[in-house]
Parts: structure tokens; sequence; C-alpha cells
């Protein structure tokens, strides 16, 4: 008899980092490549150069790198 308990069940995620933003957005390819980028200075976080790669991430901060800028939302957080 299965039971709720039989699968693991994955923990809700409340978090988000800047490196792993730069690759789910495909801004980098690798997440060696996002960790690059961001500890040489070319990430800006709210208009502010950003070099911690683990940096977490808040609704409403403004992420650019190169070409690319955006806001992050509830949804990036699913």
């Amino acid at each position: 008899m299965d039971t709720p308990h039989d699968e693991p069940m994955a923990p809700p995620r409340d978090k988000l980092t800047l490196d792993q933003y730069l690759k789910r957005e495909g801004w980098t390819g690798t997440g060696g490549q996002a960790k690059y980028v961001i500890q040489e200075g070319m990430v800006r976080l709210n208009g502010v150069v950003e070099t911690r790669r683990r940096k977490q991430l808040a609704v409403g901060d403004l992420i650019e790198f190169e070409t690319y800028r955006a806001t992050v939302k509830d949804a990036d957080f699913t």
C-alpha cells in the first residue's frame, strides 16, 4: 500500500541566489560561468556591482549583466 511517506518530498524553494538566477535564466551557460562573471564584477544588483555569487535575491531586485536586465519576480522562486 502506498502512503504519502513513500516518496521523498522536495522542500519548498524559498531561496534564490544570484548565481542560480544567472544560470537558470540562460544568461550564462553553466554555474561555473555564473560564478566567474559575478566574481569578476560583471553583474550589477540594484545598480551596484555585486561580487558575492551566493547573494540571496528578493522579489523586486534588479539584475543587470551585459545586455540582460530583469527584475526578480515571485515566480522566479518556484
